[in-house]
């Protein structure tokens, strides 16, 4: 059983420079908007464009190339009225190209903003600058996971600690990997291999896995990207009918984790329906496992967070004093608030 579970909406990653759902759906927009005249690409993204072109030639019969660009320009339109990428991806499940344009530009726009993030490396030192997220939930988050822990029982107390992440990005296992290495004065394979004692799930993916995972697919945090190689990057997305496919996911491994803890936090997580069914499944059934729950809400008005909050207590079975859902501060407020609730020295 895990002492304690995260998950992880796009404002946690929101606080090291990445775009929040909202955000995301407009850099898609603008990544799509592939217009082409006198045979000269005016505007969007040409990685995606000559993507597309590979994929187009690769298909039996070979598809034309113009019937994807119509699709990205689909998307394009309707990215301001979605709630979501993902959501309008799921909406029209059963046109394979809305998929195949909305995932290239997804990994295209993460692969970008980590680039920009302010846990980059610097290439002066290969580091990340630590000063510079010294307030973010990053570090609050490994002050508690390392306090009072030698390197040694590092492995153990991480053990003891679940990630569920809707993030497409690598920002926490970037960031951990880094930490341990510069707290510690542990080297690279040796940071490796105790994150290995973490459990995380990515229920939609990511954009490949971090060199050190030793993944068949991978790329470095935020590397420029080809369009040979962004193919395979964006496969490895899933919309949500594929990530709650137990032939083709992990679901049943998210759900397992979600309910064998005590304690889970929500940070930067949108509490939208689809994510919830996902977690908990679609049949409000409480699950009576977890002690305390405490949660991120920022910009979510006062009468949706009670919403939220009779939702977890039905699907959790907890009563309403011991879940606390707050619209009024940051994740690197939250967790600093309820610092002691979340210790993992107990």
């Amino acid at each position: 059983m895990k002492s304690l579970v995260l998950v992880l909406g796009a404002g946690a990653s929101k606080e090291v420079g990445l775009p929040t759902g909202i955000e995301l759906t407009s850099e898609i927009a603008r990544l799509l908007d592939i217009r082409i005249k006198g045979g000269r690409q005016e505007s969007g993204d040409y990685e995606i464009k000559e993507a597309l072109h590979l994929i187009a030639k690769a298909t039996d019969p070979p598809d034309k190339v113009n019937q994807f660009l119509h699709t990205c320009r689909r998307i394009r339109d309707a990215m301001p009225q979605a709630i979501s990428i993902d959501n309008f991806i799921d909406c029209h499940a059963d046109e394979s190209k809305i998929a195949v344009c909305g995932k290239l530009a997804i990994a295209k726009a993460i692969l970008t903003a980590e680039s920009k993030s302010t846990i980059r490396i610097d290439k002066g030192n290969n580091k990340i600058d630590f000063a510079q997220n010294s307030s973010t939930w990053f570090n609050s988050f490994f002050q508690i996971l390392t306090e009072n822990c030698r390197a040694e029982a590092l492995p153990e107390r991480l053990s003891s600690v679940g990630v569920i992440t809707f993030n497409y990005d690598r920002c926490f296992e970037h960031y951990l990997f880094n930490a341990i290495q510069n707290y510690y004065g542990v080297n690279a394979d040796r940071a490796a291999e105790i994150l290995q004692s973490l459990e995380i799930h990515h229920p939609y993916g990511m954009v490949g896995g971090l060199p050190w995972m030793r993944r068949q697919t991978s790329i470095d945090f935020g590397a420029d990207v080809n369009s040979r190689d962004l193919i395979p990057l964006s496969n490895q997305l899933r919309t949500f009918t594929e990530g709650t496919d137990p032939t083709d996911s992990n679901i049943e491994l998210v759900r397992a984790t979600i309910n064998g803890t005590t304690r889970i936090i929500f940070l930067g997580f949108a509490f939208h329906r689809l994510n919830m069914d996902l977690l908990f499944g679609a049949t409000v059934s409480p699950a009576k496992v977890a002690h305390r729950v405490f949660g991120s809400a920022l910009g979510i008005s006062p009468s949706d967070c009670n919403v939220i909050l009779n939702d977890l207590s039905a699907r959790i079975g907890l009563a309403h004093d011991l879940i606390q859902v707050r619209n009024d501060t940051t994740c690197a407020n939250l967790v600093q608030e309820y610092r002691r609730s979340l210790s993992l020295t107990q």
